[in-house]
């Protein structure tokens, strides 16, 4: 059974950093499409990051450009966010995701059959 586990949230003042981790269980997926989204209560889940098959290529939504970094340990089975000069405008829900079949990054969150179960971000002012 296919299982994304993410973990790392936690609490951080402004300007702090935090790397979010998503360990993937039950397969492999070095060469599937992977990303990042987050969810606010009363908002729809947004999406942040998003890394093709073989890592070279990496789109992030204009609210995170030159802040949060997508990145993916093939031998580990994991996908990972770094997030720098947090904002308190980034507290949300962070989801990781996988596509089943799926190559090339995508934005769209009906590209993705795997997701995690979320962990929390609190960045305070």
């Amino acid at each position: 059974q296919v299982q994304l586990v993410e973990s790392g949230g936690g609490l951080v003042q402004a300007g702090g950093s935090l790397r979010l981790s998503c360990a993937a269980s039950g397969g492999t997926f070095s060469h599937n499409a992977k990303a990042w989204f987050r969810q606010t209560p009363g908002k729809e889940r947004e999406f942040v990051a998003t890394i093709n098959w073989n890592g070279h290529e990496t789109t992030y939504a204009d609210s995170v450009k030159g802040r949060f970094t997508i990145s993916r340990d093939n031998t580990l089975n994991t996908i990972y966010l770094q997030m720098n000069n947090l904002k308190p405008e980034d507290t949300a829900v962070y989801y990781c995701a996988v596509s089943a079949t799926r190559m090339a990054s995508s934005s769209l969150k009906d590209m993705y059959d795997y997701w995690g179960q979320g962990t929390q971000v609190t960045v305070s002012s």
